[in-house]
């Protein structure tokens, strides 16, 4: 199977400063191209392929000695990055949503490059990169598989990583339990199973807002382009680089005790929220989008199912006699003429194994 491994990169500030090159020209040849197809299209209406634009990055070296120092893999790679927003814009067009075009990175918005087979190796517990230099790796677990492709990427409060794709990893196949379970997602507790436990919304983004908006009204307070101004963004980005680590970080150990003890897991579809912005302070909190997708990969690490079950009517529905029972999200008790009264969420997840337990006989 195919995997990702993440650490920490430190080096000196010469180091840097070529890694900050790379940065600048991978961005600035991404805004060139970007430019060019626009540039094509309302001359000419014509396209260009992504083949067509790396054809020209031997003369773009030429014409720019600077570009020599950057690997021509790295280059390539940035143009099928732009050419991957592109596909995603008119995927998302055919589907009749609203798309957002493909747009010119600023200073701040362009933070990765990859390379792939050439220019880098690993020497111990150094990564060095041809025409970079050298940098320490803090490894907090070792690297698994075949490497591929390696990618440093700089975050917004300027700390440095390295992140290794890797193919052939073993997968970690846990001992089957006998077990199922469904699970319904809320905003008051984070999610309620089937067997009525409950485990709290952390409300991460909610515990440091007040933290943030101090530091949102200092950086507003500065003047732009100003080094005050730039030491104030990044205080602003530790604190959401922070609340994302926590939220990620309980996701992982959420979704690992769950796949511990079961082996198929019913969830939700999430087809009614079809976009993050279609979602509430509360619920983008809860991150259920990104809880998912954690779920759904380490599940297939773990050889775990997961099955998605239609969302509609799970919390209307009497879990023990199948009547509907009308009542609306302030409504946070369940409560049936046959004589069921339980929480709304727990009715919920109960319909949710059934609905899969269902859908797997079928």
């Amino acid at each position: 199977m195919n995997k990702s491994f993440k650490y920490r990169i430190y080096t000196n500030n010469q180091t840097l400063q070529n890694a900050e090159k790379w940065l600048s020209l991978c961005r600035q040849l991404y805004n060139d191209c970007l430019n060019e197809r626009i540039i094509v299209y309302k001359e000419r209406k014509e396209s260009i392929s992504v083949w067509q634009q790396m054809k020209k990055l031997p003369a773009l070296k030429k014409a720019f000695p600077d570009y020599k120092q950057v690997g021509s893999q790295t280059l390539q790679d940035v143009i099928q990055r732009l050419d991957k927003s592109y596909q995603g814009f008119f995927r998302i067009v055919k589907t009749g949503e609203k798309a957002g075009f493909p747009r010119f990175k600023g200073v701040n918005r362009y933070h990765s490059f990859t390379l792939k087979q050439s220019g880098w190796k690993i020497k111990g517990k150094y990564l060095i990169i041809k025409n970079i230099g050298k940098f320490k790796i803090k490894f907090s677990r070792p690297i698994e598989g075949v490497i591929k492709t390696i990618t440093i990427r700089k975050t917004s409060s300027n700390k440095w990583f390295v992140c290794f794709s890797c193919d052939n990893v073993s997968q970690k196949i846990l001992p089957k339990t006998g077990k199922s379970i469904g699970i319904d997602m809320g905003c008051e507790s984070f999610l309620t199973d089937s067997n009525g436990n409950k485990i709290d919304n952390p409300k991460f983004f909610k515990k440091s807002q007040d933290l943030l908006k101090i530091r949102q009204q200092r950086l507003f307070n500065k003047k732009r382009g100003s080094n005050k101004r730039n030491k104030a963004r990044i205080l602003v980005a530790k604190v959401h680089e922070k609340i994302f680590n926590q939220r990620k970080d309980f996701h992982f150990k959420t979704a690992n005790r769950l796949l511990k003890e079961n082996d198929t897991i019913y969830i939700e579809k999430l087809n009614s929220w079809n976009t993050w912005r279609s979602l509430n302070k509360s619920m983008r909190d809860a991150a259920w989008f990104q809880f998912f997708n954690i779920l759904r990969q380490k599940a297939e690490e773990a050889q775990r199912s997961i099955i998605e079950v239609p969302a509609k009517n799970t919390s209307q529905i009497c879990s023990a006699c199948g009547a509907i029972v009308p009542k609306d999200l302030s409504i946070r008790i369940h409560s049936c003429s046959c004589g069921l009264t339980i929480p709304r969420d727990f009715n919920s997840a109960l319909n949710i194994l059934r609905a899969g337990q269902a859908l797997s006989i079928s």
